[in-house]
């Protein structure tokens, strides 16, 4: 190239072997580029002494005023309603919310990881499928916030933001509720232990059952996936024991409804055949005798406008963080 000809943001791009969106997002530190390409198109520039035009640079850092929300199952109330409290947090302050669900496939997951980086979105919430995600992490430390909601990763693998419920205290106190009632033998409706929600749970139960001296029994225990279907298969696998456990923690309110639901079908009633504990509130009074059941109470809405919030200080106010927070659970009797 003639040293008299100005380089231009092409040249780089043929040159480094990658298209001008991706030099773009280089000298933009927006949306995720590899670590290698990185490199490699900043040794181009340094190499062809590229100057990017001011104007250009300044167009493509202009935000889109979007932000993706990644939720594992847009058919759980749950996470709708904190995507509602996202969403009206974030509305007055000009953004709009791409919503998405993953199904709770990893798989999935990073696909849609993917598309919202393409979308050039300001952030991006993310109700993770796993208990780890590079790309997520790589997303994030290349100036796209992603911001953690319900569910964490490994915390050794990650420094992201993250609003969570404290899982392990409030399984915890809805086993111990069972066990001031008089129950010794105690069912667990596990959810995926995948998730950081289902393994804390899990550790909440058993750390209960273990204070209180009752044996741990794998047989008392069913591994659903937090849906509807998995609580109804927890009621046939209970009832086909040969000494069911007549008190039963459910580790989600779609499990606690399938499986309540179940029973009625069979002809038992809650709580007159079975003491169950819910962790979450679940429609199913009119199926109930007094007192229904022990649940911890969430506020799914809360936890959506701190989410908001976090989004307003790292996109509005330019706040760095990390920020962390885990809600204390509330039981109800």
């Amino acid at each position: 190239m003639n040293s008299m000809e100005k380089v231009t943001i092409k040249d780089v791009a043929r040159e480094s072997g990658v298209s001008t969106a991706t030099v773009s997002r280089v000298l933009n530190n927006t949306g995720y580029v590899s670590d290698e390409i990185k490199d490699r198109v900043l040794n181009v520039i340094k190499k062809l002494n590229y100057q990017p035009n001011a104007v250009a640079r300044s167009l493509k850092q202009s935000k889109t005023n979007t932000i993706g929300v990644i939720i594992p199952d847009i058919s759980n109330p749950y996470f709708m309603k904190i995507a509602k409290g996202i969403e009206d947090q974030t509305w007055d302050a000009g953004y709009n919310l791409f919503f998405s669900s993953s199904d709770g496939k990893v798989e999935k997951e990073n696909e849609l990881l993917k598309l919202l980086v393409e979308k050039r979105v300001d952030a991006i919430v993310l109700g993770t499928a796993g208990s780890e995600n590079v790309l997520a992490n790589q997303i994030n430390s290349s100036g796209t916030p992603v911001i953690l909601v319900d569910r964490r990763f490994n915390e050794k693998l990650s420094d992201l933001d993250l609003i969570e419920e404290d899982n392990v205290e409030g399984a915890y106190l809805l086993t111990e509720r069972l066990i001031q009632k008089g129950h010794t033998k105690i069912g667990a409706i596990v959810g995926s232990l995948h998730v950081s929600t289902g393994s804390d749970r899990f550790i909440g139960f058993k750390r209960a059952i273990t204070d209180y001296d009752i044996p741990f029994d794998d047989k008392n225990i069913y591994c659903g996936d937090f849906t509807g279907i998995s609580g109804q298969n927890a009621a046939d696998y209970f009832l086909g024991l040969e000494e069911s456990p007549k008190a039963i923690i459910s580790f989600n309110n779609l499990m606690t409804y399938g499986f309540i639901c179940r029973l009625f079908q069979k002809g038992f009633k809650v709580p007159r055949d079975f003491d169950v504990a819910s962790y979450g509130e679940t429609d199913v009074e009119i199926l109930l005798d007094p007192p229904g059941i022990v649940s911890i109470t969430q506020d799914p809405y809360n936890i959506g406008t701190k989410v908001g919030n976090v989004l307003l200080k790292r996109l509005v106010l330019g706040e760095s963080g990390p920020f962390n927070e885990k809600i204390k659970p509330k039981i109800n009797y």
